[in-house]
């Protein structure tokens, strides 16, 4: 269904001068991939991507309107949480105080396609290994967490905090601090295909924490308060996140840097990669235009977006704190929403 345009919702224009600039820069991507929510092609994006570089930046939201059409998925209620890059100490050797391993991809972790084996499986991935003649889940946290990995040449360092290594895997990015002050960043390579278990959510359903622990800093002092330094709950997220080193910034799924306050992960399976979301929610921090260039273990669903806030405590503050909800628009190239609604976009998520 068509939405309401631009000027109706509000979008300022500093936040789509900063939109403008990072939908161009997915543009290289965007215009090449396949859209795994099946409500664009690659061609729909080339006028867009086309006029983007030239396009004057002090007239940005000229740009969304002319180019876009807003649109619904679902019933656009949407819930968003934030992210960050965090900085934990950790050192490139094993030593006294820095117990906790930092592991880059191994190599016996496999992705599957299933779409190459059934249309019907089509965007559908899998992750495991090869155990004999038999493909079967990969090691879960326990597992890897007991020394599987150890001995294996894996090790990109070791943080001296295992809680905030933790908070570090979720984010999927962040900093590295060594002993003598340099700076390493690493960026997420990969997940070992378990599911993502919130451990905010498992403690809230069991009636566990206490007002005002709900955040993110709630949870690390609630962890730190357990006998065993919050190991058991940790270890009932199975999900595990390997690294790899960066040399510049944090790199979302589309192979880019990520961009605080205009970068949300987001489900390709319902909003296409490199597409301007509208987000109108109960925090206003978060009320604006987005770009949709990441992706995350948690965020499933059609208005499930997770915002992106750079570097420090005041994105650390934000994003742990981040929990709100609201209306969601999708911006898609002019002339989309007519031919979804025609029936011409294949599988597509259904536009109500």
């Amino acid at each position: 269904m068509a939405g309401p345009s631009l000027a109706e919702l509000g979008v300022s224009a500093n936040g789509a001068r900063a939109a403008l600039i990072a939908f161009g820069q997915s543009c290289g991507p965007l215009t090449k991939r396949t859209d795994t929510s099946g409500l664009t092609s690659p061609q729909d994006w080339v006028n867009a991507c086309t006029a983007a570089p030239s396009w004057p930046e002090g007239n940005a939201l000229g740009f969304f309107s002319a180019y876009f059409e807003t649109a619904v998925i679902g019933d656009g209620n949407a819930f968003l949480t934030g992210y960050y890059e965090p900085e934990i100490l950790a050192s490139h050797t094993l030593q006294s105080g820095y117990y906790t391993p930092i592991y880059r991809r191994p190599p016996d972790l496999i992705d599957v396609d299933l779409g190459q084996f059934s249309d019907s499986l089509k965007g559908k991935r899998i992750r495991g290994r090869v155990e004999g003649k038999n493909f079967v889940p990969y090691h879960d946290r326990a597992q890897i967490e007991s020394g599987l990995l150890s001995g294996k040449g894996l090790e990109i360092a070791w943080a001296a905090d295992p809680i905030e290594f933790f908070f570090l895997q979720i984010q999927g990015s962040g900093r590295l601090k060594l002993p003598d002050g340099q700076i390493i960043r690493v960026g997420y390579d990969g997940q070992n295909g378990r599911d993502y278990v919130g451990i905010g959510g498992l403690l809230r359903e069991r009636g566990v924490l206490q007002p005002g622990q709900s955040s993110m800093e709630g949870l690390i002092g609630y962890l730190r308060s357990q006998s065993d330094g919050g190991r058991a709950i940790m270890q009932e997220n199975k999900s595990f996140v390997f690294f790899r080193e960066l040399s510049g910034g944090p790199v979302g799924a589309l192979g880019i840097e990520v961009t605080p306050r205009v970068t949300v992960a987001a489900d390709p399976a319902f909003v296409p990669l490199g597409a301007p979301v509208i987000l109108s929610v109960d925090r206003p921090e978060a009320n604006g235009v987005w770009v949709a260039q990441d992706t995350g273990g948690a965020i499933k669903g059609a208005n499930r977006f997770d915002t992106f806030w750079g570097a420090g405590q005041e994105a650390r503050t934000i994003a742990g704190g981040m929990s709100s909800r609201g209306r969601a628009w999708l911006l898609l190239p002019v002339g989309t929403v007519a031919r979804i609604a025609s029936g011409g976009s294949g599988a597509a998520p259904s536009l109500p």
